[in-house]
């Protein structure tokens, strides 16, 4: 079985991002609207913007399942206040569990946050306990820097984040560390502030004795970890010089990296540098990258071909890759999908 740890509803139908324009547009009047009522998506729209996306891809490359959440950039944290996002996150895992429920053998759900700028992250909890205990979500998405690309919000090292890693702790769920769109011109968002955030976030834990006071907690850093895999010489030098004798016994137990790496010398550096048991298959196909690769002639984001292309790899390995490490790092998955 392969299973895609890493998807978003990015081809969810028009309707859900007029009702977020007209959300945007009513910041300062909410009582204008909308309502939540006023969202009208039915079941066939969701089989068509599905059937003839996300779930046509996964069975032409042999996919059997993608944890499934909300679109990235679509979560825009930093847009009107707690409310806005409370509301905003609500829809949009209501029509991801929507997804799971007509399509129960082919995705599971993530769920998205309703984090604010500066807003006390506490606030969270009931949509995070509504999503795991009621829809059935696997894990969840986190983003470290609400502010869209500003980093106002404190480092993940400090204590304004135990909250939700307690309770991550207590429902035996990882969070996905995703950041959502980049209003800093200084930083595209897919080119630039991802990567940025996928680097900046294993920094921070580096830094830390996070995982000290948090042992079981589990990290999962999309897009093969930003710079960190290339740059691992850097990350364990560093970590002599603050006196850390060994960096895959301080960070490798709880941190893991997806293969959301558009090419084979990329995914051939990640499966190099970065333990097996480290490493979870993923595709986020219709994410960032879309088009087809003129040098290979296939989809940039096929990324189970450049797996198969890994000679390196055992049998095992592609195993774990593909299945094993998914079922060890969401454990709640495995009630809902056999092996």
């Amino acid at each position: 079985m392969i299973i895609d740890c890493h998807g978003h509803y990015t081809t969810a139908p028009k309707s859900l991002k007029a009702w977020r324009d007209a959300q945007v547009a009513n910041l300062s009047t909410p009582e204008l609207g909308p309502k939540v009522s006023d969202l009208k998506i039915s079941d066939d729209e969701i089989r068509e913007s599905i059937e003839q996306n996300q779930l046509a891809r996964m069975r032409e490359r042999g996919i059997d399942v993608t944890i499934f959440s909300p679109q990235a950039s679509f979560m825009t944290h930093h847009i009107g206040d707690f409310n806005t996002s409370a509301t905003w996150a609500a829809i949009c895992n209501e029509l991801c569990y929507r997804v799971t429920q007509l399509f129960p053998k082919h995705f599971v759900g993530a769920a998205m946050l309703p984090q604010s700028p500066g807003v006390d992250i506490s606030t969270c909890l009931p949509e995070m306990r509504k999503c795991i205990n009621e829809y059935g979500f696997v894990g969840i998405n986190l983003n470290p820097d609400p502010s869209g690309g500003h980093w106002r919000d404190p480092p993940l090292s400090n204590a304004y984040w135990h909250p939700i890693f307690a309770e991550m702790t207590a429902l035996d769920v990882p969070a996905m560390i995703h950041v959502s769109t980049s209003c800093n011109e200084c930083f595209h968002t897919t080119g630039a502030h991802y990567l940025n955030a996928d680097t900046t976030a294993f920094m921070q834990c580096l830094t830390s004795d996070l995982f000290e006071k948090f042992p079981k907690l589990r990290f999962l850093i999309p897009h093969g970890g930003g710079a960190v895999p290339y740059h691992w010489g850097r990350f364990r030098g560093l970590a002599q010089d603050m006196n850390i004798p060994d960096l895959h016994q301080k960070l490798l137990n709880n941190i893991y990296f997806d293969t959301c790496v558009y090419h084979q010398p990329g995914i051939n550096l990640l499966t190099e540098v970065i333990p097996v048991k480290n490493i979870l298959f993923a595709s986020e196909t219709f994410g960032a990258v879309k088009d087809i690769d003129p040098d290979t002639g296939f989809y940039f984001d096929d990324t189970r071909r450049y797996i198969d292309e890994v000679k390196s790899l055992s049998e095992k390995d592609r195993s774990m890759i593909f299945e094993g490490n998914a079922r060890k790092i969401f454990p709640k998955i495995n009630t809902r999908i056999a092996p």
